[in-house]
Formats: structure tokens, sequence, C-alpha cells
């Protein structure tokens, strides 16, 4: 009777750990333990600093890419605007969004966001990204 009350009450913790976890695949596996550290003393004012320097993050990342791959091959040939004006748009874009997206890194680490990890990879990705646009426009402005 004791062992069946005590997978019972594993169960219980089991349902509460997968209902209360922010990766709920992970947090209803059997046995799995939720990888989110719940007791870790977080600032949320922190935390909701770092999700918005993120999503400016994001934001800015994401206009460069519009620019790259919609203003800059198909409106400002309209204008012939293209050949002078595009890769320094570009660089400055660039740079201010490499910038805020070291900076999102920055912020997810100090408030010790439990998503550290996973905003930590987006950012760097998009930091690789942005980099190789970086290169193509100074190759542009030099060459």
């Amino acid at each position: 009777m004791a062992d069946t009350r005590m997978s019972e009450t594993a169960l219980d913790a089991g349902t509460e750990t997968a209902q209360s976890c922010p990766v709920p695949v992970l947090g209803g596996l059997a046995g799995a333990e939720c990888p989110v550290d719940h007791g870790a003393a977080t600032d949320p004012d922190a935390q909701e600093s770092a999700a918005r320097v993120f999503s400016t993050s994001v934001l800015i990342s994401g206009i460069r890419c519009v620019l790259a791959y919609v203003v800059f091959p198909w409106i400002l040939p309209l204008f012939g605007l293209t050949d002078w004006l595009g890769p320094w748009i570009g660089v400055v874009i660039s740079v201010v969004a490499i910038g805020f997206n070291i900076a999102s890194i920055r912020r997810f680490w100090r408030a010790d966001h439990p998503w550290k990890w996973a905003i930590s990879f987006i950012n760097v990705s998009v930091i690789g990204l942005l980099s190789a646009l970086l290169v193509i426009d100074l190759g542009s402005i030099l060459g």
C-alpha cells in the first residue's frame, strides 16, 4: 500500500512539474525533471528588461533583413540610389543591430533568465547573419 501511495505522490508531483514547467514536453515526460530552475532568485524587472531588449534587437535585425532583401534590390534601383546609398545604410543598421543583440545577451545573463541559453543561441545566430551582410556591404563600399 505504501508503494502505491508513493507512486501516486510521485505522479502528482510530476503533474505539478509538468504544469508549471515552461517546457511542457520535457516536464510532462515520465521521470523527467523540468530543465528550468524554478528556485533561482531572479528579478522580474530585470527579466522584463531583458525581454524588451531582445524584442528590440529582433525588430532591428528584421528591419535590416527587409532592407537587404526588399528595399535595396527592388525599391532603391527605381530611384537610382542603390550603388552608393544601400551599402552605407546597411553598415549603419547592421552595426546597431549587432549592438542590440549583444546587449540582449548581456541582459539575459545578468537577469539569470531561465531562457538565457536559448536566447543567446538565437542572438549569436542573428549576429552571424548580420556580420555576413556587414561584410558584403563593406565590400561594396571599399571595392
